[in-house]
């Protein structure tokens, strides 16, 4: 055999082998590297909580680690923009209620497109707040009467402009005619708590971690809980019960992966997700950490979004509220 023939022979003999390798990596199961699972804010934040809970067990069933990446900043939508715009397949979010059904109506130039650039994979865990009041403040059906006569004397606090508790408070303000309390952003809910009990704020809406633990000190009044009953606050009553009508509002967190994911992708982790929301020790997790456990499907969750964005839409657009 010539050496041309022999060369040739060796060159096809490559491709082939190398076409078969091809063949072999495309066939390859997903995932096929560690998991990226970005959190919109800080370690140690709620979100960043539900995350952690979330990783252990995931990467047990998905046979590869899973790795969270704090990104914090703009309310967590810096983060949830890295998730709309990867491509590696790998890539997936924790967010929170308002990078999915508030931010599109605050900001101007939103980067990412909530109902069209993401894979809605479940609905991972939720928290009623409890409106909390300062002790000159009356509570049960004598908060209702001192609320309407109250008209712009009260103030109240939230995390920010945009965030739950603030467009919380001004759906609040609708359901209640007559109280049109005035909003003060703080850096955060410790702030809040302190200006309540130093008397510059009347009323604000905060997470029950936060909120029982000054009630029972005695520093603060709780005058009901923003959902149902629930298993985070059993002995709170829903504000409902106080004749507060049509007025249910939680905070809670989901997982996502971009629109891109691939369907493989999305139906692995779907079922993964299923069966570790129902392990006991991962609800008591959460539970521990001020979570009640979900778990929804994607629909579900899809479901979710749309429901409480056209109610924080109205209420945007009632207000006039904008963020740049």
């Amino acid at each position: 055999m010539s050496i041309a023939r022999r060369t040739l022979l060796a060159t096809a003999c490559a491709l082939l082998a190398a076409g078969g390798a091809q063949a072999q990596t495309a066939a390859a199961p997903w995932p096929t590297k560690p998991i990226r699972l970005v959190v919109g804010f800080p370690g140690g934040s709620t979100p960043d909580i539900a995350a952690r809970v979330l990783a252990e067990p995931l990467a047990k069933a998905l046979g590869q680690p899973v790795v969270v990446d704090n990104k914090p900043g703009a309310s967590g939508n810096i983060a949830a923009d890295t998730v709309a715009k990867a491509t590696d397949d790998h890539t997936l979010g924790i967010v929170i209620n308002g990078n999915l059904t508030s931010s599109k109506m605050l900001y101007s130039k939103l980067p990412y497109d909530p109902a069209k650039d993401f894979s809605y994979l479940s609905l991972i865990a939720t928290a009623p707040l409890v409106l909390v009041a300062s002790n000159d403040v009356p509570t049960g059906k004598d908060f209702l009467a001192a609320a309407r006569a109250s008209g712009t004397k009260w103030n109240y606090g939230s995390v920010g402009v945009g965030s739950v508790g603030h467009l919380g408070m001004e759906l609040l303000k609708n359901r209640i005619p007559g109280m049109d309390a005035t909003h003060v952003p703080y850096a955060g809910n410790p702030q809040v708590v302190t200006a309540m009990i130093g008397g510059q704020l009347q009323l604000a809406l905060v997470p029950p971690a936060i909120a029982i633990p000054q009630v029972k000190a005695g520093k603060l009044k709780a005058i009901g809980l923003t959902s149902g009953r629930s298993t985070l606050a059993p002995e709170y009553a829903p504000l409902a019960d106080i004749g507060v009508r049509d007025f249910n509002l939680e905070v809670w967190t989901a997982l996502l992966g971009p629109a891109s994911l691939s369907p493989e992708a999305k139906a692995r982790i779907t079922k993964e997700i299923a069966v570790i929301m129902k392990n006991p020790e991962v609800r008591q997790q959460l539970f521990d950490k001020g979570w009640q456990p979900v778990g929804t499907s994607p629909e579900g969750m899809r479901l979710r979004v749309q429901d409480e964005a056209a109610i924080m839409s109205k209420i945007i657009q009632a207000r006039g509220i904008k963020l740049q």
